[in-house]
């Protein structure tokens, strides 16, 4: 095995009742990286997570951390990695202080031997540390998950869609967070649904249907998306999918926010006026802009052309 690689999957294939939550799937990351897994609730996200934590048995293929096999390796792997659910699982009973005792209690360390790991994160909450972890706010019980799952001093850490359900605010501090702990060296795998996180990532996997559909660093998937996307806006919002997806060059057309974003087949030019042929269909006051794409617009623009 490449000794630059902390993480590795092949063929990877789980099942549930039948229905594939993920097919197939094989990739490597290296040592340091910070690494997002990005897609909708049911791409496969927590199915892999789970599989790559131990907790899980593939259906087939192979994973493995740091050199350790999921399956056999499993007491070895628990020693090496910190891991943050998608759900909140401290003891809610117990304080903050409590809960990181409890922690670094299990992997035989003391907070105060690798208090230096989790400073920056825990000293935010370290004020509340006799308050109960289930009377914490979405964004304080972040980051007493993440300094439990830091305790013991990681080589690599899992964190399952932390920021879901978290304020603005709190969210952009937790990617902070994130890029301090990859300067120590700590390989990062991050799920999330926010397409806006891909970019924080140095690498991201757009995952839908237990297949990983697009990988590449964030820019580089901008770069490839090679259509023209446009904003439209008209008076009529609630008629306008339905016309743009009947205009003959229209490829795709979906909502987003308060504008709908339109991929043509080809250009839009002055010979196949979108302007005037809404015009036509009764709408008034259309506005139409270039606009640039986003992850999620490429995300969905792969999800397109694979159907």
């Amino acid at each position: 095995m490449n000794p630059e690689i902390a993480v590795s999957a092949s063929k990877l294939s789980k099942s549930y009742q039948g229905k594939k939550a993920l097919e197939s799937l094989s990739f490597e990351i290296e040592k340091g990286s910070l690494f997002g897994f990005i897609g909708p609730d049911g791409a496969g996200k927590t199915s892999l997570f789970r599989i790559l934590n131990s907790l899980l048995i593939p259906d087939s293929g192979k994973a493995s951390i740091m050199g350790f096999d999921t399956v056999n390796d499993y007491k070895k792997i628990r020693h090496i990695i910190g891991y943050m659910p998608g759900k909140f699982s401290l003891y809610q009973d117990l304080t903050v202080e409590e809960n990181l005792k409890f922690f670094a209690g299990i992997f035989k360390t003391t907070i105060k031997e690798n208090y230096h790991l989790i400073q920056d994160i825990y000293s935010h909450i370290e004020p509340f540390k006799h308050r109960k972890a289930g009377q914490l706010s979405g964004g304080m019980k972040q980051k007493l998950a993440l300094s439990c799952a830091l305790i013991h001093k990681p080589e690599v850490l899992i964190l399952d869609e932390p920021t879901t359900g978290v304020d603005a605010v709190s969210r952009g501090e937790f990617w902070e967070m994130l890029k301090k702990l990859k300067s120590q060296n700590i390989t990062i795998l991050v799920s999330t649904p926010y397409m806006d996180e891909a970019s924080l990532c140095d690498e991201v996997a757009l995952m839908q249907a237990g297949k990983v559909m697009l990988r590449n660093e964030p820019e580089a998937i901008l770069k490839a998306f090679d259509a023209e996307l446009w904003s439209v806006k008209s008076n009529r919002m609630f008629e306008l999918l339905k016309d743009i997806n009947d205009f003959s060059i229209t490829k795709l057309a979906y909502r987003s926010g308060d504008h709908l974003c339109l991929i043509p087949k080809g250009k839009l030019t002055e010979n196949n006026s979108l302007i005037a042929y809404l015009e036509a269909k009764g709408h008034q006051s259309v506005r139409l802009e270039q606009i640039r794409p986003t992850i999620e617009d490429s995300f969905i623009y792969q999800m397109q052309a694979q159907n």
